[in-house]
């Protein structure tokens, strides 16, 4: 029954807020100047999406990297992962979602939190070298890896030897309300802006179907999501994206090593996204959910790495010997 119960991240008091720990990181950490080799993937719809590599001479062993809502490789949590495990012996690859690598893809659909086409994709085309392939997700890109895993179950492929997900919002109903609340207003609003932004463009490439007199009615993600996620991909609604998107409901299905760490006090989280049931019937789900961490956080003030980074990679070394 892999519920790890064990806790030992203590943070300072200053940090023992899940707003606090989720800011500090982002506002505080130095930012590592990594030097990535980017690679544009054309897919099968004539689009693309960038990778960015951090690569070994004749390695075998591949981490593929998955960034959250309006993130980039350049996200705080990928550019302090990133190096720790290249240090490790493992070639690294950041997958930039389309639209995210600061130049718009080319088609209507973008990525959202069940986006799996592209992941799915580059394991195919672009992992043949590799013989053993982690996948680590953080936030939506946690859901987008555990729906993954799990929609493939006993059909994955075989070199993928486990998954990873940070801050993983499993249950993307519940998640998005709590959105609504006041306290994570200036999140949502952040979000909000970054995602309009690309729509007003998405307008001037596709006047006929991206419809802005829609804008002044985004207040909440939700909105967003109800008019443009869902129906520029294939959805009802909101709520059917929601629905058919949310890993939550694949998890149990997932057949190698899976690791999920979501913090208690993360503001973007509510008990729907805490599956103790799964791992407690599941030998290879393990879920950490300590008292502290925030979103994405995890900071240790007087450590260089995050208490979250540790955790990784004392998993992906255990899971790939």
């Amino acid at each position: 029954m892999p519920v790890i119960l064990k806790n030992d991240y203590r943070p300072s008091i200053f940090l023992r807020n899940g707003h606090t720990n989720t800011l500090y990181s982002y506002f505080f950490r130095k930012r590592k100047l990594i030097p990535w080799c980017r690679i544009r993937v054309n897919t099968p719809d004539q689009d693309f999406y960038d990778v960015d590599w951090l690569k070994h001479t004749d390695n075998h062993q591949l981490v593929i990297l998955l960034h959250g809502l309006e993130g980039s490789s350049a996200s705080q949590y990928i550019n302090g992962l990133a190096p720790i495990l290249y240090d490790k012996g493992f070639d690294i690859a950041a997958i930039n979602f389309r639209s995210c690598s600061g130049v718009s893809n080319l088609q209507l659909d973008m990525y959202h939190s069940g986006y799996t086409k592209d992941l799915s994709q580059f394991i195919d085309t672009e992992t043949e070298s590799y013989s053993t392939v982690v996948i680590c997700g953080f936030s939506l890109g946690g859901n987008v890896t555990m729906k993954y895993a799990g929609q493939s179950g006993t059909n994955i492929n075989p070199k993928i030897k486990a998954v990873i997900g940070v801050s993983v919002p499993c249950d993307l109903r519940p998640g998005s309300a709590r959105l609504k609340r006041w306290y994570n207003f200036p999140y949502e609003q952040n979000f909000i802006g970054s995602l309009m932004k690309k729509m007003a463009h998405k307008a001037t490439l596709f006047p006929d179907i991206v419809n802005m007199k829609n804008a002044s009615r985004v207040h909440h993600l939700w909105d967003f999501d109800d008019y443009y996620t869902a129906p520029l991909h294939g959805f009802e609604d909101a709520e059917d994206y929601y629905r058919q998107s949310n890993s939550k409901q694949f998890l149990a299905q997932i057949s190698i090593a899976a690791l999920m760490i979501n913090a208690q006090d993360d503001t973007f989280l509510t008990k729907e996204c805490f599956p103790y049931e799964v791992a407690e019937e599941k030998d290879n789900f393990y879920l950490m959910a300590p008292k502290y961490g925030g979103h994405c956080g995890f900071a240790q003030i007087k450590k260089g790495m995050l208490w979250s980074e540790i955790v990784i990679t004392d998993f992906i070394l255990d899971k790939t010997r």
